[in-house]
């Protein structure tokens, strides 16, 4: 397998889902709490930013517009920040007792 189908498999089959989860979550505690705080206006932000960023890349493995040695640092990046990326966000909410 070349490093674009790994990066192509690892977008759509891992990152992608991750961010759409983490978006439902959010948009969960926004209904729960009646109104967005302003750092879940920035998770969302920056989730739909880097979920376009994704596309772009997937773009451009499919029209042939990325190195492989390109898609082995993303790839490399990816799994770098899922390893640090394990813990849980609260998404600036905070718990009621």
């Amino acid at each position: 397998m070349s490093y674009a189908q790994e990066l192509e498999e690892l977008i759509t089959k891992n990152v992608i889902p991750d961010i759409d989860e983490s978006l439902d979550m959010i948009f969960e505690e926004i209904a729960d709490n009646k109104e967005a705080t302003e750092d879940a206006k920035e998770d969302i932000e920056e989730l739909r930013e880097f979920k376009a960023d994704l596309q772009d890349i997937l773009t451009d493995i499919e029209s042939g517009d990325i190195e492989e040695d390109e898609c082995k640092e993303i790839i490399d990046d990816i799994k770098e920040a899922q390893k640090h990326g394990e813990e849980e966000e609260d998404f600036g909410f905070s718990e009621e007792n």
